[in-house]
């Protein structure tokens, strides 16, 4: 599904969150979005999902407006996934996807959860409660829960975020196949630059609410000079106006 965000606005009291942002996501394509804390990019995506009201500005899902489609319509295309919003932890972990699954209004969902469940490798705790499992596998359960629905637009907010080197590579390889199987259009938030490097296709750099700069990976190294995303990172969060 195309997306496209058009003078996309958050203003909390006086203090400018996000500020008229632009940019598209074609179908099947995943963007990152980079930038230091609290530089707009949660907020961008609380914004997408629906769950913050934008002060101005619109996003078009397949250049109809988000919130002209139906509850139930958008919630069967797009999900989530974020280390930040824990799911319910007195909850099983199989209990956490039957609910979301009904949420979703997804068909034959035991045989979607048991799918998703042995891709992730997660049947092994479905009867334990979500609130006491490690980082890992609570990244794992939240990533099969964002993929409950088959969505056709996937928002990921550092997914991989405090995870061990071993489950951080196990989750973007099966992010890859994935997307390899499907169609899906994704936006990634992330701070690590590996992980962007890997998945994106290309990405999106902000600072203090406002998009800076834009391009590929290879493309944004070379403009700036350095010898890798990372040092670019760096000169885009260290500058004062050299991306501007």
């Amino acid at each position: 599904m195309l997306i496209e965000v058009n003078n996309l606005t958050k203003i909390y009291n006086n203090y400018v969150a996000v500020n008229k942002v632009n940019f598209k996501i074609e179908k099947n394509k995943t963007i990152g979005l980079l930038g230091p804390n609290g530089c707009g990019k949660t907020t961008s995506i609380g914004m997408l999902l629906g769950l913050i009201t934008p002060t101005e500005g619109k996003i078009l899902i397949n250049n109809k407006n988000l919130n002209d489609y139906k509850r139930d319509d958008i919630l069967s295309q797009l999900n989530f996934a974020s280390p930040y919003v824990e799911l319910p932890k007195k909850l099983t972990v199989k209990q956490n996807l039957q609910i979301y699954g009904r949420l979703y209004g997804v068909k034959n969902l035991d045989k979607c959860i048991n799918e998703v469940s042995c891709d992730l490798d997660i049947k092994k705790f479905f009867e334990r409660k979500t609130g006491e499992l490690s980082s890992g596998q609570k990244n794992r359960v939240a990533l099969a829960k964002s993929l409950i629905n088959k969505p056709k637009i996937l928002l990921l907010d550092e997914p991989t975020a405090s995870l061990d080197p071993d489950i951080g590579d196990f989750i973007r390889s099966y992010l890859q196949e994935y997307k390899s199987k499907n169609e899906v259009t994704i936006l990634l938030a992330s701070h690590n630059m590996n992980e962007v490097e890997r998945l994106c296709d290309s990405i999106i750099m902000m600072k203090s609410g406002k998009i800076v700069d834009r391009g590929t990976c290879e493309q944004l190294t070379k403009k700036h000079g350095r010898n890798n995303l990372e040092e670019t990172f760096l000169k885009l969060v260290r500058g004062s106006d050299e991306f501007q």
